[in-house]
């Protein structure tokens, strides 16, 4: 039965790989993943009852993350929607090329480490949208900005779900893990900036801004209050948790009730059209649910083979044969170009014990980089890779040919700073 079950987690993880071939949902193939293999787990068990306590341990934590995602996901949308991120935008007008590449590259990195690299993308990309008019420069820009919103979440424990789920589990803690990484992350982004800033000549022509939005009671009125509101929200729930020790959602979903309440006293003495199309229920309607609901059905997937001490093989396994557990940490960052980086780090979360590998071990830091960064070596390797296909129109050979080197040498680069770092200090 065990081989039953590593056959449907191949079988679903090659239907997620697959997810534009086949013309399903990711989201759809990790719910039946995850469903079916906790079917096989219950099939199989001679304690209905132990069974149902290791699958309410793993809610348990699956929630977690899900809350935490939904509540910075919503605040995220609410300052989109009233156009608090244009604070940030409006105030780009070079016309270099290169040096607005440097400055969408820096914005993008810094910009994900305060909320997260999927938010980030979709922000700078469609920025990049409406001042680039050549298509295929477009291209190199938005390719840039998932090498570096991938960057800066790795070095953050609210920029990327990865290092958020180490944060939760007790793997890493918020300091720590900005000093160690933050280093390695800036090199893995400013090498493929300076090889492709230095390919980049001349000017490019701004659009202007001749459109601004009439309807600007609708659009402006409450926009720096909940762009402040959001982000001291969000830059709070790290405190929140380091002073209460609750759970990080708890903090996040106590930023989420602070701004909704702000937003709901903003619209109070509104018109009816005002208050429909700034009114947080319009907000959650556009929450990337499918995306919630992929991260549920594939950890289930990784629960149920942790269940079964599968994982525990597997890492036992790699310490066995490959001894270095920096090649080990480097091949999953590696993986995870090739599949999503959630269900590898959930995987050797549960490969790997607090008891082997205490809080703020090398090994999770590392495991944070590489899951982080290693994802933007190939467009589908990532959530802000993905973003960006979908924005962008970014084609994957396109990608593996121009992007993925820079991509490459930029991870082993930021390895290297890594390991160099913990010899010199």
């Amino acid at each position: 039965m065990e081989g039953l079950i590593v056959l449907i987690f191949i079988i679903g993880y090659a239907a997620i790989v697959l997810e534009h071939k086949l013309s399903i949902n990711k989201s759809a193939s990790a719910l039946l993943t995850g469903v079916l293999c906790w079917t096989i787990v219950a099939l199989v068990s001679t304690n209905i009852e132990e069974t149902l306590h290791h699958l309410n341990e793993h809610l348990s934590e699956i929630a977690s993350i899900l809350f935490f995602l939904m509540g910075a996901m919503t605040i995220v949308e609410l300052i989109a929607t009233y156009g608090g991120f244009e604070i940030i935008t409006d105030r780009i007008s070079t016309k270099s090329q290169s040096g607005l590449l440097w400055i969408i590259a820096l914005i993008t990195f810094f910009m994900s480490s305060l909320l997260d690299n999927l938010t980030t993308t979709i922000v700078m990309a469609t920025l990049v949208s409406k001042i680039v008019h050549d298509s295929k420069l477009r291209l190199m820009y938005v390719g840039m900005i998932v090498i570096a919103a991938n960057a800066g979440g790795a070095w953050s424990p609210i920029g990327d779900v990865t290092t958020t789920m180490l944060w939760i589990g007790g793997q890493i803690s918020t300091g720590n893990i900005i000093s160690q990484l933050f280093l390695p992350s800036i090199v893995s982004l400013l090498i493929p900036l300076l090889v492709l800033s230095s390919q980049m000549k001349g000017t490019l022509p701004i659009k202007e801004e001749n459109s601004k939005n009439t309807d600007s009671e609708e659009v402006t009125f409450g926009k720096n209050i909940i762009f402040w509101v959001g982000l001291i929200g969000l830059l709070s729930v790290p405190v929140f948790k380091s002073v209460t020790h609750l759970p990080p959602f708890m903090g996040m979903l106590l930023a989420l009730g602070t701004i909704w309440a702000v937003a709901e006293t903003l619209i109070k003495n509104k018109s009816e059209d005002v208050k429909n199309r700034l009114s947080i229920f319009r907000v959650i309607e556009k929450i990337d649910m499918p995306s919630i609901l992929f991260f549920l059905g594939i950890l289930l997937a990784v629960g149920a083979l942790q269940t079964m001490g599968m994982l525990t093989s597997v890492a036992t396994w790699l310490t066995d044969n490959l001894k270095n557990q920096t090649v080990v940490v480097t091949i999953i960052g590696l993986l995870s170009a090739i599949v999503d980086n959630v269900p590898l780090v959930a995987a050797a979360m549960g490969m790997y014990s607090l008891e082997q590998f205490p809080m703020d071990d090398p090994f999770w830091e590392l495991l944070a980089f590489c899951a982080g960064t290693g994802g933007s070596i190939l467009i589908i390797g990532s959530a802000a890779g993905v973003a960006a296909m979908g924005i962008a129109k970014i084609e994957f050979f396109w990608y593996l040919k121009k992007m993925s080197w820079l991509a490459l040498i930029g991870y082993f680069a930021g390895i290297g700073v890594f390991l160099l770092q913990k010899m010199i200090f």
